[in-house]
Parts: structure tokens; C-alpha cells; sequence
């Protein structure tokens, strides 16, 4: 028997260790590529098993030029890269690591509104720079009292809501897919997103990129939020409406923002943004500590072993809908997946 070939399209880690500790089995061949079109993913995965994805395209025409291949995996949560109605048509399993950062994008979000809200970044320049004033941070309100709205009420936002609540804020969130019981008994109410945007006096953003998200904050939001309201977005930067962002912050609509996603990454160096002095951006890095590297990278590949070793669906399968086509078992991955969370 052949060895399942498995190709990792690209990565931008020192090596791939995790990955081949955990795909260190006789039956399998690790191939490592660094793919950036359609084109090399198509020479470099023609002839896979199996994909470990990052930011290499999925598209239609590649998946229509795969031959054998049963699952790809990505790298972290979103699953923009991969078309999954193609993937789903062939029969491709689709699976992605939903948990391996939720403590720390949680934490990043938190760290930006506490950041932004106490001036800590306005503070610091000044005093590096000799002014030991502060005045330069005026205003600076309470929190205590204040209302976070949440957009997207997964795991990452409830942990969140869980780690603000004892600084005394309330905590709104605007999810039509989230039973309103559950969040009620989290002690979060569900609003409308109008709602949410009048309320709020932080808002922090949690909602995938899809194609019905994509934009959904923009001129009109903007305009129901308070004037002293901040936004936070540790999600996807194309999920707010750059220019109305923007718009917003030069018209003071709204009093600043703190971003670790932009609409395009790396931010371009002609963006107004960097030259605000009430922004906060940092480099899409909310997600990154080195356990969860290391819990998502292991994940990802075990996800492979799932499909191809076990014959089973992968843990964290994202097109449900393939079941129609492909023929595997239920996932059974508890002593498996155990080790590798960090």
C-alpha cells in the first residue's frame, strides 16, 4: 500500500515539529510546500491525501483539480481560504482548530480595552519623551458601570463577558445563532445589533468573515454609537468597514478604537490609522502564545489523523453538510486530542 501523502501548502513557523510528531506514523508522508497561488497549490496538492492549510488559496479550481484528497485542515479558526461549497461538493472533509486560543484572544481584547480606556499607550509615549503629565490622558472614565457589547457570542466572547464582569461591567451581545436561554443563564442579554450599538460603551467585535458579516460595521452603525464609545476588534479586520471606521473616528462619531485586525494585513503604510492618536493597532497577534502554537499546530495535523489513520470525521469537521458525501465514523478523539491541549 501507497503512504497517504500529506501536504502542508504553507506555514510560517521554523519548522514543522509539532506537525510531524504528530503525523509520525508508517502509513503517512509529510511533504512540506510554501504555496502562495492557485497555481502552485495545484502543482504542489494535485496528488494529496491530505492539506494542512494556512494562507494559501482553497479555491474552486483548485479543489476541482485535487484527485484523491479527503480533508483539509486549517490552521486556527477561519476558514476564508478554503471554498467550502466546492470542498463539500467533492466529498473533502473541511475541519478547523475552533479552541486552541480562546483564553488568549479573550486576554488581547481585554488587554485593548484596558489599554485604550486607562490611556496606557498615550501615557507611555509621553513619559519616554520626557512629559510626566497626566493631563495628556484626559479624559479617563470609570469602567465600573460601563456596558461591553459583544458581536458574535462564541467561546471567545463568553470567555471574555467572564472576565470583565468582576471590574463591574455589564455585559450585552448581538448573536442571532446563540439561544437567548443560554446566554440569559450566562448573564448576557441578546440584543439587536441597532441595540447593541446604542448601548455599548465598549464594543468588541467576535463575528467570523463570512460573506453576510463582511462590512456589517459601517456608517450606519457608527452613527447609533456613542460618542465616547471605543471598538475593539480581535476578529477579522474586514468584518468593520474601513473607510466608515475611519469616517467615524476623524468625525468623532465615536472616541477611538483598538484593532489587532485591519482590512489589509500588513496595514499599508499610508493608512490614517497609524498617524491616530486615538487607535491602538497591534499586529494580528490576539491569537499567539506558545502553548496555543503548539495546541493549534498539533490540532490541525491530528485532524488529518482523524480522516486518513481512524477513518473517522475530524473533531472539529466545518462542513457538516459533506456527511452526505463522504463515508466515515464518528469522531471518538477524547484520549487522542487530550494530549495536545497545552
Amino acid at each position: 500500500m501507497s503512504k497517504f501523502k500529506v501536504v502542508v501548502s504553507d506555514w510560517e513557523y521554523a519548522d514543522l515539529r509539532f506537525e510531524e510528531q504528530v503525523l509520525d506514523h508508517p502509513d503517512i508522508e509529510l511533504v512540506p510546500a510554501q504555496c502562495r497561488t492557485e497555481e502552485e497549490m495545484i502543482e504542489a496538492c494535485r496528488d494529496a491525501d491530505a492539506i494542512i492549510n494556512q494562507y494559501a488559496p482553497i479555491s474552486s479550481r483548485v479543489i476541482e483539480a485535487l484527485e484523491k484528497c479527503k480533508v483539509i485542515t486549517r490552521y486556527g479558526v477561519g476558514v476564508n481560504t478554503v471554498d467550502l461549497e466546492a470542498a463539500t461538493a467533492k466529498g473533502i472533509c473541511v475541519a478547523n482548530v475552533p479552541d486552541y486560543c480562546k483564553d488568549e484572544v479573550a486576554d488581547h481584547a481585554l488587554a485593548l480595552l484596558l489599554g485604550w480606556t486607562r490611556k496606557v499607550v498615550i501615557a507611555n509615549h509621553h513619559v519616554k519623551n520626557n512629559r510626566w503629565d497626566y493631563k495628556v490622558t484626559q479624559p479617563i472614565h470609570r469602567m465600573r458601570g460601563k456596558v461591553l457589547g459583544l458581536i458574535g457570542f462564541g467561546m471567545i466572547p463568553q470567555s471574555l463577558a467572564d472576565k470583565v464582569k468582576p471590574l463591574g461591567i455589564r455585559v450585552i451581545a448581538h448573536d442571532p445563532y446563540f439561544p437567548t436561554e443560554t446566554a440569559q443563564a450566562k448573564g448576557v442579554t441578546l440584543v439587536s445589533l441597532d441595540e447593541l450599538c446604542q448601548q455599548s460603551d465598549f464594543i468588541s467585535v467576535h463575528a467570523p468573515l463570512l460573506p453576510s458579516t463582511k462590512g456589517m460595521i459601517g456608517c450606519n452603525e457608527f452613527r447609533q454609537m456613542k460618542k465616547e464609545a471605543i471598538i475593539i476588534n480581535t476578529s477579522r479586520g474586514p468584518v468593520i468597514d474601513e473607510q466608515a471606521l475611519i469616517k467615524a473616528l476623524l468625525e468623532k462619531q465615536i472616541a477611538g478604537a483598538a484593532l489587532d485586525v485591519v482590512e489589509v494585513e500588513p496595514i499599508p503604510a499610508d493608512s490614517p490609522l497609524l498617524s491616530m492618536d486615538n487607535v491602538i493597532l497591534t499586529p494580528h497577534v490576539a491569537w499567539y502564545s506558545e502553548e496555543a502554537a503548539e495546541e493549534m499546530r498539533s490540532k490541525a495535523a491530528m485532524g488529518v489523523m482523524d480522516v486518513l489513520i481512524y477513518g473517522e470525521y475530524p473533531k472539529y469537521l466545518v462542513n457538516k453538510q459533506v456527511k452526505d458525501q463522504a463515508e466515515l465514523k464518528p469522531c471518538q478523539p477524547d484520549e487522542r486530542y487530550a494530549p495536545l491541549v497545552k
